[in-house]
């Protein structure tokens, strides 16, 4: 029992929200376990009706429901759900509206808005006023804000407000109940279905002053609005979406038609039926409003209307060059002139002269061209399909001229022009213009072309056969002595602010080019060479020079010089560099000495020793043993090693010299060169006193009683020198040697920079003696590839064989 009661209770509690949400989002306090998929359609309705009594929608409600616990994804699902399910009516499953309250502030009149979901119109998009229906913003709405028409007829569901001010005050909103009556307090019942709110209005003050005499004198007022409009009834057929609608009492034909998505498939847009009473009270024309504006056919609506929207009679098709192609209705007894205003007439380009139009017969299909003459006569037939063609891409008075004139273009042509008329249009030849020959370009009868050469001169002299007679589309092109030169250059290299090539004029002097090119430099020399090409008509073998040289002397210090050396095409001017022409080079020198800092190399072989006297030489704090020079890495270095091929690849398939060259370029900047100072002491001109380079940086470490241990041992440190100690006493002191260390590699860098490394004879080792300030770094042992199972497993199948093959010979022996 007590089971059971506990499942009771859980199955209430996880209902209860359902129920709630059924029954009134607002009230519920929890909606964080609420499922709308679990929610069924009654469900659904139940709750549509609840909001729409209460005068809301649930986008008002989001932020309530929302705070109650229910989260985005299930509220979104709600809010589909109900507007989903108002899309469809339950009891006869035909199309309705999606509603939504509004409201307006100035008149306080309330009227429910209808909003259907649009379907995009994909398989009649070509037809004309198909577009009108598929814009969800153009739904031709009543206003509700404009004052109600005087000739409004109301009718069950119409609520009226109205007040008595003045002497007696009163205020009431009183409905139209369903037998066309309203009840207004101490005056009683009064019918007002059918009539026109004016009519109403003069009823209703007529009562009220009955029973007021205030009202009757004067001293009240009565006034008396329409605030809830009420909905009809009305029934479409033959649109996308049919069925019955409801409304506003103050809906259109057009906004019903809307609503309903437009005609269908097959509807007409030109023959749409109001049907009133059974009756056919207006054949509406949608064409009279896309064409023309006139909305005459958009007439009020009344309860229990049909509009019927018949199939379309005669439908034809106009392609090709018109502003708005597509397919149209077209009535009895319009023309083609007709079809083409729908279309709003020819484009830009369209040939007018006649319209081609493919017909239907009988068994089969039918071309005929329609002459401009026949546009007020020609009938259009059902499927008839009208092809206005392109004007021509050619031209029917163009001729061209073009080159040495003022004023190249384009021109018209007319009969018995000829080319000096042309010219004229033209203003006349410019002053670089050949006139001894001009070409035409022809066009002939079979369309292919021909040259015809003229002599201009005479032409414009007055000679009647040069001055020919000029064609439609010809092209005259006047030549320019200038297209017959040859652009000449010359070069000029060597101590110039500005080398490379200079065009070449007639009289070009060297001292033009040299000022073309921007002046001599500081290194010029006096010295300059003039080569210049050999031009013969035949060839010399008895002159074995390929060019003619000139030697020249010039002032370097003045570029206003030799004017009176005229260059030819094509020559060559090297201006020579100074045989001495060097700035001062300098090195630099720190460390433990007297006076560090910048010197200038004093001879073309300035030694180390020199550069380290000039500084002080040495001082007390410095260690000979640590003299060492850095000298930058040079591009011309990084050059000659790239281009050095090894042919020697590793493991990794990697070139030795790509790997040594871009371990240079990206990483090592300077070479560091280790002195030793003791032997240049004892012998300075000894090949130990380095001969140094410009850039070169020379440093003298100070003493150190330390050795640095690095590398892979258990602790980088540096540990106090003491003399006579091996390396293995220095590594030890650091802790030893870590599981990477590789200790047969391990080197010593000295304070010069100089390394040493240990050596190795069968099982004896040598390790380098260690000295103060030195440098012990042990390095990382290398990783071997080890060999795979598959490698393993082939190794010991060659074994196998081998050891069955001589196995299988000894048996054969013996």
């Amino acid at each position: 029992m007590k089971k059971l009661i506990t499942v009771i209770l859980l199955t209430f509690a996880f209902f209860q929200p359902l129920t709630i949400v059924a029954q009134d989002l607002l009230k519920g306090n929890d909606l964080s376990s609420v499922k709308v998929d679990n929610l069924t359609d009654a469900e659904i309705t139940k709750l549509q009706g609840q909001l729409k009594s209460n005068n809301t929608t649930i986008d008002q409600v989001e932020q309530i429901v929302l705070a109650k616990g229910m989260s985005s994804s299930e509220y979104s699902k709600l809010k589909s759900r109900l507007n989903g399910s108002s899309n469809f009516n339950t009891s006869n499953n035909l199309p309705t509206l999606q509603k939504l309250n509004s409201s307006t502030n100035s008149a306080a009149r309330k009227q429910t808005a209808f909003v259907n979901v649009k379907v995009k119109d994909s398989l009649n998009a070509l037809v004309f006023g198909s577009e009108l229906f598929d814009n969800p913003t153009l739904d031709f709405s009543p206003d509700l804000q404009l004052a109600t028409p005087m000739n409004y007829v109301l009718g069950p569901g119409d609520e009226l407000q109205i007040s008595v001010y003045g002497v007696q005050l009163y205020n009431a909103t009183i409905s139209v109940n369903t037998e066309g009556k309203i009840s207004i307090d101490a005056v009683g019942q009064l019918y007002v279905s059918g009539m026109t709110i004016e009519a109403a209005t003069q009823k209703i003050k007529n009562a009220i002053a009955n029973v007021y005499s205030t009202v009757a004198s004067g001293q009240s007022q009565v006034s008396v609005s329409l605030g809830k409009i009420r909905t009809i009834r009305v029934t479409i057929i033959g649109g996308k979406q049919p069925g019955n609608y409801s409304i506003s009492s103050l809906a259109s034909v057009y906004n019903a038609l809307h609503l309903a998505g437009g005609p269908n498939v097959n509807g007409s847009y030109r023959n749409i039926e109001l049907i009133r009473s059974n009756k056919t009270v207006r054949i509406i024309d949608i064409y009279k409003f896309l064409v023309n504006g006139d909305q005459s056919d958009n007439i009020g609506l009344k309860d229990n209307d049909v509009i019927r929207i018949p199939s379309y009679t005669n439908r034809v098709t106009l392609e090709g060059e018109v502003k708005r192609p597509g397919i149209f209705e077209i009535k009895a007894g319009e023309t083609f002139k007709d079809l083409l205003t729908f279309a709003s007439g020819f484009n830009d380009v369209a040939y007018t002269g006649s319209v081609n139009v493919t017909q239907k017969t009988g068994t089969e299909f039918k071309v005929k061209d329609i002459k401009s003459t026949e546009f007020n006569t020609n009938k259009p037939l059902s499927g008839d399909v009208y092809r206005v063609s392109k004007i021509l891409n050619r031209f029917e008075n163009r001729i061209e001229i073009k080159g040495a004139v003022f004023r190249p273009n384009v021109y018209s042509f007319y009969e018995g022009m000829r080319i000096s008329n042309l010219i004229a249009k033209a203003d006349g030849l410019k002053e670089d213009a050949y006139a001894k020959r001009a070409r035409i370009i022809r066009l002939k009868s079979d369309l292919t072309t021909e040259i015809v050469q003229v002599n201009l001169a005479q032409a414009l002299d007055g000679n009647d056969t040069e001055d020919v007679l000029l064609q439609k589309e010809d092209i005259i092109t006047v030549y320019s002595i200038l297209d017959f030169v040859e652009e000449f250059k010359v070069t000029i290299d060597g101590e110039v602010k500005n080398p490379g090539e200079y065009d070449y004029f007639e009289n070009l002097s060297l001292n033009d080019v040299l000022l073309q090119a921007g002046g001599l430099t500081g290194s010029a020399s006096k010295r300059v060479e003039v080569a210049r090409m050999i031009k013969a008509e035949e060839i010399d073998d008895t002159n074995p020079n390929k060019a003619e040289l000139f030697s020249l002397v010039i002032s370097p210090e003045n570029n206003e010089q030799l004017k009176n050396f005229v260059l030819a095409p094509y020559d060559v001017i090297s201006i020579r560099k100074m045989g001495v022409y060097e700035r001062p080079e300098s090195v630099t020198i720190g460390g433990a000495v007297s006076y560090p800092g910048k010197y200038v190399l004093a001879t073309k072989k300035e030694k180390i020793y020199d550069v380290i006297m000039r500084a002080g030489g040495l001082t007390s704090l410095a260690n000979i043993d640590g003299v060492k020079i850095k000298r930058p890495v040079k591009q011309a270095q990084v050059d000659d090693l790239k281009a050095v091929n090894f042919n020697i690849t590793n493991r990794d398939n990697d070139t030795i010299n790509s790997k040594v060259v871009d371990k240079l370029v990206n990483d090592v900047k300077f070479l560091t060169i280790p002195i030793d100072w003791k032997s240049i002491l004892k012998k300075q001109d000894g090949l130990a006193n380095v001969t140094l380079d410009a850039g070169d940086e020379i440093f003298i470490e100070k003493f150190s009683e330390g050795v640095k241990v690095s590398g892979n041992v258990l602790l980088n440190s540096e540990i106090p020198y003491v003399q006579g100690k091996s390396l293995k006493y220095y590594l030890n002191s650091a802790g030893g040697i870590d599981a990477k260390g590789w200790k047969r590699k391990a080197y010593i860098i000295y304070p010069n920079g100089r390394a040493d490394v240990a050596s190795h004879f069968l099982f004896f080792n040598s390790y380098p003696k260690v000295a103060p300030g030195s440098q012990i770094v042990v390095p990382e042992k290398a990783v071997g590839k080890k060999m795979t199972t598959a490698e393993i497993v082939s190794i010991g199948s060659v074994f196998v064989s081998i050891a069955g093959i001589i196995t299988t010979f000894l048996l054969l022996n013996n």
